[in-house]
Protein backbone atom coordinates (compact mmCIF):
# COMPACT_ATOMS: atom_id res chain seq x y z
CA UNK A 1 0.00 0.00 0.00
CA UNK A 2 2.92 2.33 0.69
CA UNK A 3 4.19 2.08 -2.90
CA UNK A 4 0.68 2.72 -4.24
CA UNK A 5 0.39 5.74 -1.95
CA UNK A 6 3.71 7.08 -3.29
CA UNK A 7 2.43 6.57 -6.84
CA UNK A 8 -0.77 8.53 -6.17
CA UNK A 9 1.11 11.30 -4.43
CA UNK A 10 3.54 11.59 -7.34
CA UNK A 11 0.72 11.60 -9.90
CA UNK A 12 -1.05 14.43 -8.09
CA UNK A 13 2.04 16.64 -8.36
CA UNK A 14 3.09 15.64 -11.88
CA UNK A 15 1.59 17.85 -14.59
CA UNK A 16 3.31 16.28 -17.59
CA UNK A 17 1.37 13.57 -19.42
CA UNK A 18 4.59 11.74 -20.26
CA UNK A 19 5.65 12.04 -16.64
CA UNK A 20 2.41 10.41 -15.48
CA UNK A 21 2.84 7.63 -18.06
CA UNK A 22 6.35 6.88 -16.80
CA UNK A 23 5.27 6.83 -13.15
CA UNK A 24 2.50 4.31 -13.80
CA UNK A 25 4.65 2.19 -16.13
CA UNK A 26 7.48 2.02 -13.57
CA UNK A 27 5.01 1.01 -10.85
CA UNK A 28 3.46 -1.75 -12.99
CA UNK A 29 6.89 -3.16 -13.87
CA UNK A 30 8.21 -3.18 -10.32
CA UNK A 31 5.08 -4.30 -8.41
CA UNK A 32 4.21 -8.00 -8.15
CA UNK A 33 0.86 -9.63 -8.91
CA UNK A 34 -1.84 -9.21 -7.79
CA UNK A 35 -1.11 -5.79 -6.22
CA UNK A 36 -0.37 -4.12 -9.56
CA UNK A 37 -3.60 -5.46 -11.02
CA UNK A 38 -5.71 -4.07 -8.19
CA UNK A 39 -3.89 -0.75 -8.46
CA UNK A 40 -4.52 -0.62 -12.21
CA UNK A 41 -8.20 -1.34 -11.61
CA UNK A 42 -8.36 1.49 -9.09
CA UNK A 43 -6.81 3.92 -11.59
CA UNK A 44 -9.32 2.92 -14.28
CA UNK A 45 -12.44 2.91 -12.06
CA UNK A 46 -12.61 -0.86 -12.14
CA UNK A 47 -13.31 -1.36 -8.42
CA UNK A 48 -16.47 -0.93 -6.40
CA UNK A 49 -16.90 -1.31 -2.66
CA UNK A 50 -20.61 -0.74 -1.93
CA UNK A 51 -20.17 -0.37 1.83
CA UNK A 52 -17.76 2.57 1.57
CA UNK A 53 -19.25 5.91 0.54
CA UNK A 54 -18.28 9.52 1.15
CA UNK A 55 -20.95 9.64 3.85
CA UNK A 56 -19.23 6.64 5.52
CA UNK A 57 -16.01 8.60 5.76
CA UNK A 58 -17.80 11.65 7.14
CA UNK A 59 -19.58 9.55 9.77
CA UNK A 60 -16.33 7.88 10.74
CA UNK A 61 -14.50 11.19 11.09
CA UNK A 62 -17.18 12.77 13.25
CA UNK A 63 -16.68 9.93 15.76
CA UNK A 64 -13.05 10.97 16.24
CA UNK A 65 -12.91 14.63 15.18
CA UNK A 66 -14.91 17.71 16.13
CA UNK A 67 -17.64 17.85 13.42
CA UNK A 68 -17.24 21.62 13.06
CA UNK A 69 -13.48 21.24 12.53
CA UNK A 70 -14.10 18.58 9.92
CA UNK A 71 -16.72 20.68 8.09
CA UNK A 72 -14.47 23.75 8.02
CA UNK A 73 -11.47 21.70 6.92
CA UNK A 74 -13.47 19.93 4.20
CA UNK A 75 -14.68 23.26 2.87
CA UNK A 76 -11.11 24.57 2.73
CA UNK A 77 -9.45 21.44 1.28
CA UNK A 78 -12.27 20.61 -1.13
CA UNK A 79 -11.78 16.82 -1.01
CA UNK A 80 -13.23 14.43 1.59
CA UNK A 81 -10.50 11.77 1.31
CA UNK A 82 -7.68 14.29 1.63
CA UNK A 83 -9.35 16.01 4.58
CA UNK A 84 -9.92 12.71 6.37
CA UNK A 85 -6.38 11.47 5.73
CA UNK A 86 -4.90 14.63 7.24
CA UNK A 87 -7.24 14.87 10.25
CA UNK A 88 -7.22 11.19 11.23
CA UNK A 89 -5.51 10.79 14.64
CA UNK A 90 -2.18 8.97 14.44
CA UNK A 91 -2.19 5.79 16.59
CA UNK A 92 0.71 5.57 19.09
CA UNK A 93 2.01 2.22 17.84
CA UNK A 94 0.53 1.47 14.38
CA UNK A 95 0.60 -2.10 13.00
CA UNK A 96 2.32 -2.88 9.70
CA UNK A 97 0.55 -1.30 6.68
CA UNK A 98 -1.60 -3.57 4.50
CA UNK A 99 -0.71 -4.47 0.93
CA UNK A 100 -3.02 -3.30 -1.87
CA UNK A 101 -4.40 -6.83 -2.17
CA UNK A 102 -5.00 -7.05 1.58
CA UNK A 103 -6.78 -3.68 1.53
CA UNK A 104 -8.98 -4.76 -1.40
CA UNK A 105 -9.88 -8.00 0.35
CA UNK A 106 -10.80 -6.16 3.55
CA UNK A 107 -12.83 -3.48 1.72
CA UNK A 108 -14.70 -6.13 -0.28
CA UNK A 109 -15.72 -7.96 2.90
CA UNK A 110 -17.11 -4.84 4.63
CA UNK A 111 -20.85 -4.46 5.08
CA UNK A 112 -22.91 -1.46 6.09
CA UNK A 113 -22.92 -2.70 9.68
CA UNK A 114 -19.22 -3.55 9.86
CA UNK A 115 -17.69 -0.80 7.73
CA UNK A 116 -17.07 1.81 10.43
CA UNK A 117 -14.89 -0.25 12.81
CA UNK A 118 -13.19 -2.23 10.02
CA UNK A 119 -12.34 0.85 7.94
CA UNK A 120 -11.03 2.54 11.08
CA UNK A 121 -8.68 -0.41 11.72
CA UNK A 122 -7.28 -0.11 8.19
CA UNK A 123 -6.76 3.64 8.55
CA UNK A 124 -4.94 3.08 11.84
CA UNK A 125 -2.33 1.02 9.96
CA UNK A 126 -1.39 3.82 7.54
CA UNK A 127 0.25 7.23 7.52
CA UNK A 128 -1.42 10.30 5.94
CA UNK A 129 -0.36 9.39 2.38
CA UNK A 130 -1.47 5.79 2.86
CA UNK A 131 -4.82 6.87 4.26
CA UNK A 132 -5.37 9.14 1.27
CA UNK A 133 -4.58 6.25 -1.11
CA UNK A 134 -6.84 3.86 0.79
CA UNK A 135 -9.81 6.22 0.79
CA UNK A 136 -9.38 7.02 -2.90
CA UNK A 137 -9.20 3.30 -3.60
CA UNK A 138 -12.29 2.66 -1.47
CA UNK A 139 -14.53 5.36 -2.95
CA UNK A 140 -13.31 5.15 -6.55
CA UNK A 141 -13.03 8.95 -6.73
CA UNK A 142 -9.41 9.20 -7.84
CA UNK A 143 -9.58 12.60 -9.58
CA UNK A 144 -5.84 12.70 -10.16
CA UNK A 145 -5.88 13.37 -13.89
CA UNK A 146 -5.63 9.73 -14.98
CA UNK A 147 -8.07 8.50 -17.60
CA UNK A 148 -8.61 4.83 -18.41
CA UNK A 149 -6.94 5.47 -21.78
CA UNK A 150 -3.85 6.94 -20.11
CA UNK A 151 -3.57 3.95 -17.78
CA UNK A 152 -3.78 1.58 -20.74
CA UNK A 153 -1.07 3.55 -22.55
CA UNK A 154 1.10 3.23 -19.44
CA UNK A 155 0.47 -0.53 -19.41
CA UNK A 156 1.58 -0.73 -23.05
CA UNK A 157 4.67 1.35 -22.25
CA UNK A 158 5.53 -0.78 -19.22
CA UNK A 159 5.71 -4.04 -21.16
CA UNK A 160 6.45 -2.78 -24.68
CA UNK A 161 3.23 -4.08 -26.23
CA UNK A 162 0.95 -2.37 -28.76
CA UNK A 163 -1.79 -0.16 -27.33
CA UNK A 164 -4.24 -1.57 -29.91
CA UNK A 165 -3.60 -5.05 -28.50
CA UNK A 166 -4.07 -3.78 -24.94
CA UNK A 167 -7.42 -2.23 -25.92
CA UNK A 168 -8.48 -5.44 -27.67
CA UNK A 169 -7.63 -7.81 -24.82
CA UNK A 170 -8.53 -5.51 -21.91
CA UNK A 171 -12.31 -5.85 -22.10
CA UNK A 172 -13.67 -9.03 -20.63
CA UNK A 173 -10.81 -9.26 -18.13
CA UNK A 174 -11.53 -8.68 -14.47
CA UNK A 175 -9.26 -7.30 -11.74
CA UNK A 176 -6.52 -8.10 -10.92
CA UNK A 177 -6.04 -8.90 -14.66
CA UNK A 178 -3.68 -11.83 -14.13
CA UNK A 179 -4.02 -13.22 -17.71
CA UNK A 180 -3.41 -9.73 -19.11
CA UNK A 181 -0.20 -9.28 -17.09
CA UNK A 182 0.87 -12.84 -17.89
CA UNK A 183 0.55 -12.05 -21.62
CA UNK A 184 2.24 -8.64 -21.51
CA UNK A 185 4.95 -9.32 -18.93
CA UNK A 186 5.66 -13.03 -19.38
CA UNK A 187 4.93 -13.71 -23.04
CA UNK A 188 1.95 -15.99 -22.42
CA UNK A 189 -0.78 -16.31 -25.10
CA UNK A 190 -3.20 -13.37 -25.11
CA UNK A 191 -6.51 -13.72 -23.28
CA UNK A 192 -9.15 -15.34 -25.48
CA UNK A 193 -12.36 -13.49 -26.39
CA UNK A 194 -13.84 -16.24 -28.56
CA UNK A 195 -17.61 -16.72 -28.19
CA UNK A 196 -17.86 -13.94 -25.59
CA UNK A 197 -19.81 -10.72 -26.40
CA UNK A 198 -16.98 -8.35 -25.53
CA UNK A 199 -16.69 -4.64 -26.17
CA UNK A 200 -14.24 -3.52 -28.87
CA UNK A 201 -12.67 -0.04 -28.64
CA UNK A 202 -14.39 2.59 -30.76
CA UNK A 203 -12.72 4.45 -33.59
CA UNK A 204 -12.89 8.15 -32.78
CA UNK A 205 -12.56 11.42 -34.70
CA UNK A 206 -10.48 14.56 -34.40
CA UNK A 207 -12.20 17.98 -34.52
CA UNK A 208 -11.97 19.38 -38.04
CA UNK A 209 -11.07 22.92 -36.88
CA UNK A 210 -8.79 24.47 -39.55
CA UNK A 211 -7.98 21.21 -41.33
CA UNK A 212 -8.59 21.30 -45.08
CA UNK A 213 -9.71 18.02 -46.61
CA UNK A 214 -10.36 17.03 -50.20
CA UNK A 215 -13.86 15.60 -50.50
CA UNK A 216 -12.58 13.27 -53.21
CA UNK A 217 -10.86 11.32 -50.41
CA UNK A 218 -13.57 11.67 -47.76
CA UNK A 219 -17.22 10.83 -47.29
CA UNK A 220 -19.61 12.84 -45.12
CA UNK A 221 -22.29 11.55 -42.72
CA UNK A 222 -24.52 13.23 -40.19
CA UNK A 223 -23.24 13.30 -36.61
CA UNK A 224 -26.31 12.25 -34.66
CA UNK A 225 -27.09 13.64 -31.21
CA UNK A 226 -27.73 10.40 -29.33
CA UNK A 227 -25.20 8.16 -27.62
CA UNK A 228 -22.60 6.12 -29.47
CA UNK A 229 -23.16 2.42 -28.85
CA UNK A 230 -21.85 -0.96 -29.86
CA UNK A 231 -24.05 -4.04 -30.20
CA UNK A 232 -22.23 -7.35 -29.84
CA UNK A 233 -23.66 -10.83 -30.40
CA UNK A 234 -21.39 -13.79 -29.63
CA UNK A 235 -21.89 -17.20 -28.06
CA UNK A 236 -25.66 -16.85 -28.32
CA UNK A 237 -25.71 -13.68 -26.17
CA UNK A 238 -26.15 -10.01 -27.11
CA UNK A 239 -24.87 -7.02 -25.19
CA UNK A 240 -25.20 -3.30 -25.74
CA UNK A 241 -22.22 -1.14 -24.75
CA UNK A 242 -21.84 2.62 -24.33
CA UNK A 243 -18.85 4.52 -25.62
CA UNK A 244 -17.03 4.00 -22.32
CA UNK A 245 -17.54 0.23 -22.51
CA UNK A 246 -20.34 0.12 -19.91
CA UNK A 247 -22.93 -2.62 -20.43
CA UNK A 248 -26.31 -0.87 -20.86
CA UNK A 249 -28.23 -3.89 -22.18
CA UNK A 250 -30.64 -3.80 -19.22
CA UNK A 251 -31.65 -0.20 -19.96
CA UNK A 252 -32.47 -0.99 -23.60
CA UNK A 253 -33.67 -4.63 -23.56
CA UNK A 254 -35.47 -4.28 -26.90
CA UNK A 255 -32.14 -3.63 -28.64
CA UNK A 256 -30.32 -6.48 -26.93
CA UNK A 257 -33.11 -8.78 -28.11
CA UNK A 258 -33.06 -7.42 -31.66
CA UNK A 259 -29.62 -8.69 -32.75
CA UNK A 260 -29.57 -12.47 -33.12
CA UNK A 261 -26.77 -12.74 -35.70
CA UNK A 262 -23.12 -13.06 -34.53
CA UNK A 263 -21.83 -9.56 -35.27
CA UNK A 264 -20.38 -6.35 -33.84
CA UNK A 265 -22.22 -3.18 -34.89
CA UNK A 266 -21.25 0.47 -34.33
CA UNK A 267 -23.97 3.11 -34.33
CA UNK A 268 -25.90 5.87 -32.59
CA UNK A 269 -28.63 5.01 -30.10
CA UNK A 270 -31.70 7.21 -30.65
CA UNK A 271 -35.40 7.14 -29.80
CA UNK A 272 -38.56 7.79 -31.78
CA UNK A 273 -41.99 7.93 -30.21
CA UNK A 274 -44.29 10.87 -29.63
CA UNK A 275 -41.32 13.25 -29.62
CA UNK A 276 -40.09 12.30 -33.07
CA UNK A 277 -39.68 14.65 -35.99
CA UNK A 278 -37.28 15.66 -38.70
CA UNK A 279 -36.79 14.71 -42.29
CA UNK A 280 -33.66 12.66 -41.71
CA UNK A 281 -35.43 9.64 -40.20
CA UNK A 282 -37.65 10.64 -37.30
CA UNK A 283 -35.08 10.70 -34.50
CA UNK A 284 -36.17 12.57 -31.40
CA UNK A 285 -33.94 15.04 -29.58
CA UNK A 286 -31.38 14.00 -26.99
CA UNK A 287 -33.76 15.27 -24.33
CA UNK A 288 -36.21 12.50 -25.29
CA UNK A 289 -33.45 9.88 -25.16
CA UNK A 290 -32.41 11.16 -21.75
CA UNK A 291 -35.74 10.00 -20.30
CA UNK A 292 -34.46 6.44 -20.61
CA UNK A 293 -30.77 6.80 -19.79
CA UNK A 294 -29.53 5.47 -16.45
CA UNK A 295 -32.64 3.45 -15.62
CA UNK A 296 -32.18 -0.03 -14.21
CA UNK A 297 -35.80 -0.93 -14.87
CA UNK A 298 -37.74 0.48 -17.83
CA UNK A 299 -41.55 0.70 -17.44
CA UNK A 300 -43.64 -0.71 -20.29
CA UNK A 301 -45.14 2.74 -20.95
CA UNK A 302 -41.67 4.20 -21.44
CA UNK A 303 -40.74 1.44 -23.89
CA UNK A 304 -43.83 2.42 -25.88
CA UNK A 305 -43.37 6.20 -25.65
CA UNK A 306 -39.63 6.22 -26.31
CA UNK A 307 -38.84 3.19 -28.51
CA UNK A 308 -35.11 2.90 -29.07
CA UNK A 309 -33.32 2.13 -32.30
CA UNK A 310 -29.73 2.22 -33.57
CA UNK A 311 -28.68 4.26 -36.58
CA UNK A 312 -25.78 2.20 -37.89
CA UNK A 313 -22.39 3.67 -38.78
CA UNK A 314 -20.17 0.63 -39.21
CA UNK A 315 -19.85 -3.15 -39.27
CA UNK A 316 -16.81 -4.44 -37.36
CA UNK A 317 -17.26 -8.21 -37.24
CA UNK A 318 -19.85 -10.48 -38.83
CA UNK A 319 -20.20 -14.23 -38.28
CA UNK A 320 -16.60 -14.61 -37.15
CA UNK A 321 -15.03 -12.47 -39.88
CA UNK A 322 -13.15 -9.40 -38.60
CA UNK A 323 -13.73 -6.52 -41.04
CA UNK A 324 -11.83 -3.80 -39.20
CA UNK A 325 -8.80 -4.01 -41.48
CA UNK A 326 -10.91 -3.27 -44.55
CA UNK A 327 -11.43 0.23 -45.92
CA UNK A 328 -14.49 2.30 -44.99
CA UNK A 329 -15.83 1.83 -48.53
CA UNK A 330 -15.60 -1.96 -48.23
CA UNK A 331 -17.14 -2.03 -44.74
CA UNK A 332 -19.95 0.28 -45.86
CA UNK A 333 -20.84 -2.01 -48.76
CA UNK A 334 -20.93 -5.00 -46.42
CA UNK A 335 -23.03 -3.05 -43.89
CA UNK A 336 -25.56 -2.13 -46.60
CA UNK A 337 -25.86 -5.76 -47.65
CA UNK A 338 -26.15 -6.85 -43.99
CA UNK A 339 -28.89 -4.35 -43.08
CA UNK A 340 -31.83 -6.28 -44.65
CA UNK A 341 -31.11 -9.12 -42.19
CA UNK A 342 -31.94 -6.81 -39.27
CA UNK A 343 -35.26 -5.67 -37.77
CA UNK A 344 -36.13 -2.36 -39.54
CA UNK A 345 -37.91 -1.15 -36.40
CA UNK A 346 -34.65 -1.35 -34.44
CA UNK A 347 -31.98 -0.58 -37.06
CA UNK A 348 -31.47 1.81 -39.93
CA UNK A 349 -28.49 3.25 -41.78
CA UNK A 350 -26.82 6.61 -41.25
CA UNK A 351 -27.13 8.31 -44.62
CA UNK A 352 -24.18 9.56 -46.63
CA UNK A 353 -24.31 13.30 -47.37
CA UNK A 354 -23.67 14.12 -51.00
CA UNK A 355 -21.24 17.07 -51.08
CA UNK A 356 -18.58 17.77 -53.70
CA UNK A 357 -16.63 20.27 -51.58
CA UNK A 358 -16.23 21.52 -48.04
CA UNK A 359 -18.05 24.72 -48.98
CA UNK A 360 -21.03 22.72 -50.18
CA UNK A 361 -20.90 20.61 -47.03
CA UNK A 362 -20.75 23.77 -44.91
CA UNK A 363 -23.96 25.01 -46.52
CA UNK A 364 -25.66 21.68 -45.76
CA UNK A 365 -24.30 21.77 -42.22
CA UNK A 366 -26.05 25.10 -41.61
CA UNK A 367 -29.34 23.23 -41.22
CA UNK A 368 -27.81 20.76 -38.77
CA UNK A 369 -29.61 22.51 -35.90
CA UNK A 370 -32.69 20.48 -36.74
CA UNK A 371 -33.87 17.43 -34.83
CA UNK A 372 -31.21 15.07 -33.48
CA UNK A 373 -28.32 16.28 -35.66
CA UNK A 374 -25.19 17.42 -33.85
CA UNK A 375 -23.04 18.15 -36.90
CA UNK A 376 -21.30 16.15 -39.61
CA UNK A 377 -18.59 13.49 -39.79
CA UNK A 378 -15.85 13.23 -42.41
CA UNK A 379 -14.40 9.76 -42.92
CA UNK A 380 -11.53 8.91 -45.19
CA UNK A 381 -12.77 6.41 -47.76
CA UNK A 382 -9.74 4.12 -47.42
CA UNK A 383 -9.62 4.23 -43.60
CA UNK A 384 -9.54 0.95 -41.65
CA UNK A 385 -11.42 0.79 -38.34
CA UNK A 386 -8.76 1.41 -35.69
CA UNK A 387 -9.12 2.08 -31.98
CA UNK A 388 -8.83 5.64 -30.71
CA UNK A 389 -8.12 8.81 -32.71
CA UNK A 390 -5.80 8.55 -35.68
CA UNK A 391 -4.79 11.75 -37.42
CA UNK A 392 -6.13 12.16 -40.93
CA UNK A 393 -8.72 9.37 -40.88
CA UNK A 394 -11.95 10.66 -39.28
CA UNK A 395 -12.99 14.22 -38.45
CA UNK A 396 -16.01 15.63 -36.63
CA UNK A 397 -17.42 19.01 -37.61
CA UNK A 398 -19.91 19.97 -34.93
CA UNK A 399 -22.51 22.64 -35.47
CA UNK A 400 -21.71 26.12 -34.23
CA UNK A 401 -22.76 26.58 -30.60
CA UNK A 402 -25.63 28.75 -29.49
CA UNK A 403 -24.72 31.76 -27.35
CA UNK A 404 -26.64 33.49 -24.59
CA UNK A 405 -25.71 36.11 -21.98
CA UNK A 406 -26.36 34.93 -18.41
CA UNK A 407 -25.75 36.32 -14.93
CA UNK A 408 -23.52 34.51 -12.43
CA UNK A 409 -25.60 33.43 -9.42
CA UNK A 410 -23.68 30.77 -7.44
CA UNK A 411 -20.20 29.24 -7.34
CA UNK A 412 -18.77 26.10 -5.81
CA UNK A 413 -15.25 24.81 -5.38
CA UNK A 414 -14.00 22.23 -7.80
CA UNK A 415 -12.27 18.93 -7.07
CA UNK A 416 -8.72 17.67 -7.44
CA UNK A 417 -6.44 20.39 -8.81
CA UNK A 418 -9.31 22.87 -8.63
CA UNK A 419 -10.22 22.18 -5.00
CA UNK A 420 -8.81 25.58 -3.97
CA UNK A 421 -10.75 27.50 -6.65
CA UNK A 422 -14.39 28.41 -7.09
CA UNK A 423 -14.63 26.87 -10.53
CA UNK A 424 -18.22 25.51 -10.83
CA UNK A 425 -20.59 28.30 -11.84
CA UNK A 426 -24.39 28.41 -11.84
CA UNK A 427 -25.89 31.14 -13.99
CA UNK A 428 -29.35 32.41 -14.78
CA UNK A 429 -31.50 34.49 -17.13
CA UNK A 430 -34.19 37.04 -16.34
CA UNK A 431 -37.77 35.82 -16.01
CA UNK A 432 -39.12 39.03 -17.48
CA UNK A 433 -37.96 42.64 -17.38
CA UNK A 434 -35.36 43.18 -14.61
CA UNK A 435 -36.29 46.87 -14.48
CA UNK A 436 -39.80 45.78 -13.49
CA UNK A 437 -38.63 43.51 -10.67
CA UNK A 438 -38.17 40.24 -12.59
CA UNK A 439 -36.06 37.57 -10.88
CA UNK A 440 -33.15 35.54 -12.14
CA UNK A 441 -33.84 31.84 -12.70
CA UNK A 442 -30.96 29.34 -12.95
CA UNK A 443 -30.65 27.90 -16.46
CA UNK A 444 -27.37 25.99 -16.30
CA UNK A 445 -24.08 25.15 -14.65
CA UNK A 446 -20.62 25.07 -16.22
CA UNK A 447 -17.11 24.32 -15.05
CA UNK A 448 -15.03 24.64 -18.21
CA UNK A 449 -14.50 26.87 -21.24
CA UNK A 450 -12.21 29.37 -19.47
CA UNK A 451 -8.42 29.67 -19.30
CA UNK A 452 -6.33 29.25 -16.14
CA UNK A 453 -5.97 33.02 -15.92
CA UNK A 454 -9.72 33.51 -16.30
CA UNK A 455 -10.28 30.88 -13.58
CA UNK A 456 -8.09 32.89 -11.18
CA UNK A 457 -9.97 36.05 -12.08
CA UNK A 458 -13.36 34.39 -11.56
CA UNK A 459 -12.23 32.89 -8.24
CA UNK A 460 -11.22 36.35 -6.97
CA UNK A 461 -14.49 37.77 -8.21
CA UNK A 462 -16.53 35.15 -6.32
CA UNK A 463 -14.61 35.72 -3.09
CA UNK A 464 -15.01 39.50 -3.34
CA UNK A 465 -18.69 39.47 -4.31
CA UNK A 466 -20.13 36.81 -2.00
CA UNK A 467 -23.45 37.80 -0.43
CA UNK A 468 -24.45 34.48 1.13
CA UNK A 469 -23.09 31.01 1.86
CA UNK A 470 -24.82 27.63 1.76
CA UNK A 471 -22.27 25.04 2.87
CA UNK A 472 -19.69 24.76 0.07
CA UNK A 473 -21.74 27.04 -2.23
CA UNK A 474 -21.37 30.82 -2.39
CA UNK A 475 -24.06 33.12 -3.68
CA UNK A 476 -22.69 36.16 -5.49
CA UNK A 477 -24.22 39.53 -6.12
CA UNK A 478 -26.02 39.49 -9.45
CA UNK A 479 -23.64 41.73 -11.38
CA UNK A 480 -21.35 39.60 -13.58
CA UNK A 481 -22.47 38.61 -17.06
CA UNK A 482 -21.10 35.43 -18.62
CA UNK A 483 -21.52 34.60 -22.28
CA UNK A 484 -22.47 30.92 -22.27
CA UNK A 485 -22.10 28.60 -25.27
CA UNK A 486 -24.26 25.49 -25.49
CA UNK A 487 -25.34 22.93 -28.08
CA UNK A 488 -29.11 22.94 -27.50
CA UNK A 489 -31.75 23.72 -24.91
CA UNK A 490 -34.74 21.59 -23.93
CA UNK A 491 -37.83 21.84 -21.78
CA UNK A 492 -37.33 20.30 -18.33
CA UNK A 493 -39.73 19.80 -15.43
CA UNK A 494 -36.81 19.28 -13.05
CA UNK A 495 -35.61 22.89 -13.18
CA UNK A 496 -37.34 25.99 -11.89
CA UNK A 497 -36.71 27.79 -15.16
CA UNK A 498 -38.33 24.91 -17.06
CA UNK A 499 -35.20 24.61 -19.23
CA UNK A 500 -32.07 22.48 -19.42
CA UNK A 501 -28.99 23.28 -21.50
CA UNK A 502 -26.93 20.63 -23.27
CA UNK A 503 -23.13 20.98 -22.90
CA UNK A 504 -23.02 24.54 -21.49
CA UNK A 505 -19.57 26.15 -21.17
CA UNK A 506 -18.26 29.62 -20.39
CA UNK A 507 -17.46 31.30 -23.71
CA UNK A 508 -16.56 34.79 -22.52
CA UNK A 509 -16.57 36.96 -19.40
CA UNK A 510 -18.65 40.04 -20.22
CA UNK A 511 -17.36 42.67 -17.79
CA UNK A 512 -18.47 45.23 -20.36
CA UNK A 513 -22.15 44.33 -20.07
CA UNK A 514 -24.45 45.34 -17.18
CA UNK A 515 -26.44 42.52 -15.63
CA UNK A 516 -29.85 43.97 -16.53
CA UNK A 517 -28.94 43.56 -20.23
CA UNK A 518 -28.49 39.78 -19.93
CA UNK A 519 -30.90 37.56 -21.82
CA UNK A 520 -34.41 36.57 -20.75
CA UNK A 521 -35.91 33.11 -20.25
CA UNK A 522 -38.11 33.72 -23.28
CA UNK A 523 -34.99 34.05 -25.45
CA UNK A 524 -33.93 30.55 -24.46
CA UNK A 525 -37.43 29.13 -24.85
CA UNK A 526 -37.44 30.35 -28.44
CA UNK A 527 -34.45 28.06 -29.11
CA UNK A 528 -36.20 24.91 -27.85
CA UNK A 529 -36.77 22.43 -30.68
CA UNK A 530 -38.51 19.63 -28.79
Amino acid sequence: MEEFAILLDSLVYTRSRNGKLKLIADYLRSTPDPDRGWALAALTDGLDFPAVKSSTIRNLLTERIDPVLFALSRDYVGDTAETASLLWPEPPDPPAPPSVSEAVEALSAMTRTSVLPELARLLDRLDANGRFALLKLATGAMRIGISARLAKLAFALAFDVAIDDVEEYWHGQTPPYLPLFDWAANGAPPPSAENVPLFRPFMLAHPLEDTIVDMVDYVAEWKWDGIRVQLVNAGGETRLYSRSGDDISGTFPELAAALQIPAVLDGELLVRGSHQGGEEGGAASFNALQQRLGRKAVPKRMLEDYPAFVRLYDLLIVEGEDLRGLSWVQRRALLESFLPRLDPQRFDLSAVIEAASLDELAAIRERARDDAIEGVMLKRRDSPYVAGRRTGLWYKWKRDPLLVDCVLMYAQRGSGKRSSFYSDYTFGCWDGDPDQGAELLPVGKAYFGFTDEELKWLDRYVRNHTVNRFGPVRETDKSLVLEVAFDSVHLSKRHKSGLAMRFPRINRIRTDKPAHEADHIETLKALVRD
